[in-house]
């Protein structure tokens, strides 16, 4: 790519290289954005290969089909490479054309693609059969020398995985059980979601921490309340067993001991009731 660049103005090939930069950095976590990037490189340098293709993988990145793939034939007729040839029927994929990506998997461009470029053309041409419902012929196509082979290659994850999935959308879920669980041994950047899918075929339902926490704090809230509640009642059962007598002297006392001051000339004790008589007899 800095060998394409050099062809532009010094001042201009650095400001299409900034954007290049921003366009790789982004365009997995803002694919929009890494795309907005790419449209600015391409105002600038339209003729540079590196530039189309960058906006082709952009383009694609936000399912921009039929503009990346636009880009993708200009890189390919500037450079006479091949590499982007699996990209190209994965867009026509994306189209809703498997039948002319099954077209260019039969190219005599595939066999100039390394080992990478026909692995990659090879899950294409799977998906291309799942998207027209033959999954049998999906299985047979991802069936090959790189799926058999215990060695890790940069796509062997995704080729496993590949193949698990259509074995499970045949109905075949002991078989795509296991080839999950070699994804998940090949698979050491966390490419994809085997452990999931793994544990979705296992039964094992993964629960939110946040949301178990939120779960804790409500059912403790609640018991409060019910504990609450409870001492309420057991405050109500208790006065219920007290004799009534024994109550009305006790709010009687209460009441002369909160109004009752000393210095007061004019106080003079309440006479004393019946009841309350009865009650400290009965207690002496």
């Amino acid at each position: 790519m800095r060998q394409e660049l050099l062809s532009l103005p010094k001042g201009l090939a650095e400001e299409v290289s900034k954007n290049l930069v921003m366009v790789a950095r982004l365009i997995d976590e803002d694919p929009e954005q890494a795309y907005a990037y790419s449209r600015i490189a391409l105002r600038l340098a339209s003729r540079v290969a590196a530039v189309r293709e960058a906006a082709g993988f952009a383009a694609y990145a936000t399912q921009k089909y039929s503009e990346a793939l636009a880009e993708f034939r200009a890189a390919k007729r500037m450079t006479g490479s091949v590499e982007l040839w699996p990209v190209m029927a994965d867009c026509e994929r994306g189209l809703g054309r498997p039948e002319r990506a099954l077209a260019m998997a039969g190219e005599p461009e595939v066999q100039k693609l390394d080992k990478a470029g026909q692995v990659e053309m090879r899950l294409v041409a799977a998906g291309a059969r799942r998207d027209q419902g033959q999954l049998e012929a999906a299985i047979v196509t991802l069936q090959s020398p790189e799926l058999a082979s215990n060695a890790v290659q940069p796509w062997t994850a995704r080729l496993r995985y590949a193949y698990a999935d259509a074995l499970l959308a045949a109905g075949r879920e002991d078989e795509a059980r296991e080839w999950f669980g070699k994804a998940l041994e090949a698979d050491k950047d966390g490419a994809t979601d085997a452990s999931d899918r793994l544990a979705e075929l296992d039964g094992v339902e993964f629960v939110d921490a946040a949301d178990l926490s939120d779960d804790e704090d409500q059912d403790g809230i609640e018991n409060l309340v019910d504990d609450e509640d409870d001492e309420d009642e057991g405050d109500e059962d208790e006065g219920d067993d007290e004799d009534p007598a024994e109550v009305a002297a006790a709010e009687r006392a209460t009441d002369v001991t909160e109004y009752y001051d000393e210095d007061d000339e004019e106080y003079e004790p309440l006479e004393q009731s019946a009841a309350d008589a009865d009650v400290r007899g009965d207690k002496a």
